[in-house]
């Protein structure tokens, strides 16, 4: 079955339906991961977007539900350029095209996806439309892609977060056989971490647990209060979708928190709301950070960590406060990676140490918060 791929900005590309049929609308962006799709269709912070991937081929070691990091696939649609027809992998249990289908995911294949990206870098995110069928009208699919609502000023999150607060269960310490620094030093007793779920992957909590945390996860919009009542050890703040500043309520609670000096460590979508809460301002990005391959600079040290990263938002650095400092900058452009608070134990970064998909060099992080936590009780 055909598919086309229409933008708001009258471009358009004809290709082949690559799963479910019926039409998928949303803002287009890309990701330049070679690997990890499956964590990517599954990544809450995509809610609202199409995702176009980079590499040529996707499919070729298939689905296993080992690897999702939500409950379903998140992605409006998706993008690629050849879809493998064949799942190599031991651990697959189907192929990409029968996973897209079984989720109701439309996908589109065939086209040119360097001239997309190209095209995006240059005019920068925009909305767009894939639609399945035969005899299809691009121009008319090009006006529909304009009809599609902006994602400034919208709230995502209140669609992928958790409905009710749970307990995630104790992981295996030894994950992608990294050894948290607190097991290294054989301290086994664990910490009570309360989290917020703005559209959190499933890897976080995965780390958090193997690094020795308990963990419980809050609804987006429960009151801080209710979070610090159960005197947790320390807070996370996660990653999710869209544009921070509409979040008002999670911008509030996370003020309390600041301000209550309970340890605080924010990742992605929770690094924004941290840095509204301090006092600074967000903004969008022309085309956004997407890809496993992103080099950022720890300022302290001058030492440059290869990075997972998925954010079409960051934070001004002009706009913050005298006592909250950039601790991380990105290579390519600049912008913030990282911030800390000078007087309260908060800390927070843009990027993604889990990882899945992605390196691993800054798992460190997770030991940073732990020890600031100990620091802290001590």
């Amino acid at each position: 079955m055909e598919a086309i791929l229409a933008l708001e900005d009258g471009t358009w590309f004809r290709g082949a339906a690559a799963g479910a049929e019926g039409e998928a609308r949303g803002e287009v962006v890309f990701n330049t991961s070679m690997t990890g799709y499956q964590e990517i269709l599954t990544d809450p912070s995509y809610s609202g977007q199409i995702v176009t991937m980079t590499c040529p081929e996707i499919g070729n070691y298939g689905v296993s539900p080992d690897d999702v990091e939500s409950r379903a696939p998140q992605v409006a649609g998706f993008i690629l350029r050849d879809e493998s027809p064949v799942a190599s992998n031991w651990r697959a249990e189907q192929t990409l095209r029968e996973y897209l289908i079984d989720h109701n995911i439309v996908a589109i294949c065939d086209i040119d996806t360097r001239a997309l990206t190209r095209q995006l870098r240059s005019g920068g995110v925009m909305r767009g439309v894939i639609v399945t069928g035969n005899a299809l009208d691009p121009k008319a699919l090009v006006e529909r892609a304009r009809s599609i609502p902006q994602m400034e000023g919208s709230d995502l999150v209140k669609d992928v977060t958790t409905p009710n607060v749970f307990d995630w269960p104790q992981e295996d310490p030894d994950e992608f056989g990294i050894t948290p620094a607190r097991r290294a030093l054989g301290k086994t007793s664990r910490l009570k971490i309360a989290a917020y779920d703005y559209g959190m992957k499933f890897n976080i909590l995965r780390r958090l647990s193997a690094h020795g945390c308990d963990v419980r996860v809050y609804p987006a919009a429960t009151p801080a209060k209710e979070l610090l009542a159960t005197k947790p050890d320390g807070v996370f703040l996660s990653n999710g979708p869209g544009d921070p500043a509409p979040l008002t309520y999670a911008i509030d609670n996370a003020k309390v928190l600041v301000a209550s000096k309970v340890p605080v460590f924010g990742i992605c979508l929770g690094h924004q709301i941290l840095g509204l809460a301090m006092g600074g301002n967000t903004y969008k990005l022309k085309f956004g950070h997407r890809g496993g391959n992103h080099p950022v600079k720890k300022l302290a040290t001058g030492k440059v960590e290869i990075t997972s990263q998925n954010h079409g938002f960051a934070v001004d650095p002009k706009s913050l406060p005298a006592d909250v400092e950039v601790t991380h900058v990105n290579l390519y452009d600049g912008t913030v990676e990282g911030l800390r608070h000078t007087t309260h134990p908060v800390f927070c970064v843009q990027y993604h140490p889990e990882a899945s998909p992605g390196p691993h060099d800054a798992d460190y992080l997770f030991d940073d918060f732990l020890q600031l936590i100990e620091g802290t009780r001590a």
